[in-house]
């Protein structure tokens, strides 16, 4: 079958190799589409990071090292399924929960698992990628979708990883929530916050993402640092309070230092982002306000939740689709694209 395959820094190439056996306790699944994150830039313009192995350094539980099968936010339909799987079929509409875990450590056993301390990523780590004509998936990481299009449901994936942040934050219907940052992950996690009644603020420069906030209508109110004083329109907005919570989801300092400024006494920050560089704390602010500082992690059985806000209709997944690319346009309209006119993308699909 054919793969899209991931051999190191700017070299993916679409392979002949195996088809994958369905073991019991597995689905087999056609991917349909398959999403484009800033993790797989990090990847494929900065070369391997852990969880991915390297050449010689194979995976603990997937065994393999690269070149591997590239594409974790994936959609799809069952091919096959294996003995003893049941509430799945051949024909229904899935998502995959990308995750390797061993099910063994501490973690696992609290029913963290993405937390697993051999943690891997499908299509990251090994055991296929979506950007493959097949792949074999334990059931328990398989998600029906019912008959939400799959290009949207390859957005499920991102839509977990906010889902489980905004359940981690303890955000409540009713709270004011501040996101800095409007990229996919920022827009996915307002959109998330609409769907509980939240009211949210976006904290954003893009000309481009703005519009995309306000078009979309997951934001309530959106601000610009270069022009707003974001922690004052926010004591503003909220009556002299501040946000109950907020999101970073942009990765860099200035944007960590304006959410724990424009926070309520005993707020939450939630950080979603990834940082290159580690940031610094005021300690201080934290102490004075006595605020709550944590991370997120992918995520954990917070899919089904994901799907079921879609499918009520709480939230809009179409317009976060930005482009359609086919597999062999995936460096320059996908990789490319996506570092050269971030602004303008949200969500790229690939097609194998």
């Amino acid at each position: 079958m054919k793969a899209a395959r991931y051999y190191g820094t700017e070299d993916i190439r679409v392979d002949d190799i195996p088809e994958p056996d369905v073991r019991p306790g597995t689905v087999k699944i056609a991917p349909a589409w398959t999403g484009i994150c800033g993790g797989d830039l990090h990847l494929y313009f900065d070369g391997p990071v852990s969880p991915m192995p390297t050449a010689g350094n194979p995976h603990p539980l997937s065994g393999e090292e690269v070149p591997l099968v590239f594409g974790h936010e994936f959609s799809g339909v069952v091919e096959e399924i294996g003995d003893g799987v049941e509430g799945l079929a051949p024909g229904d509409s899935v998502v995959v929960e990308p995750l390797l875990v061993c099910g063994e450590c501490f973690a696992c056993r609290e029913g963290r698992y993405n937390l697993c301390a051999k943690l891997g990523f499908i299509g990251m780590s090994g055991g296929g990628g979506g950007l493959s004509e097949h792949i074999v998936v334990e059931k328990r990481f398989v998600h029906p979708v019912g008959d939400m299009p799959l290009d949207q449901a390859a957005l499920i994936e991102p839509l977990s990883v906010s889902a489980h942040g905004v359940r981690l934050s303890g955000a409540r219907e009713g709270d004011v929530a501040l996101i800095g940052g409007a990229g996919p992950i920022g827009l996915f996690t307002a959109a998330v916050l609409k769907a509980q009644g939240a009211t949210v603020i976006v904290s954003e420069m893009s000309r481009q993402r703005k519009q995309k906030a306000m078009d979309s209508g997951v934001a309530d109110h959106v601000l610009d640092p270069k022009e707003d004083d974001v922690v004052a329109r926010t004591l503003e907005i909220t009556g002299g309070k501040g946000a109950d919570v907020a999101f970073e989801c942009a990765g860099v300092q200035p944007v960590f230092d304006t959410l724990l400024g424009a926070l309520k006494p005993g707020g939450t920050l939630q950080v979603l982002a990834l940082y290159g560089k580690a940031p610094t704390l005021d300690m201080m602010s934290v102490l004075r306000k006595e605020v709550r500082i944590q991370g997120t992690m992918a995520y954990a059985g917070d899919h089904p939740g994901a799907i079921r806000m879609v499918r009520e209709g709480r939230i809009d997944l179409a317009p976060f689709i930005t482009r359609k690319i086919a597999v062999e346009d995936l460096a320059k309209e996908g990789m490319r694209r996506l570092v050269d006119h971030k602004d303008e993308e949200v969500k790229i699909l690939v097609h194998m």
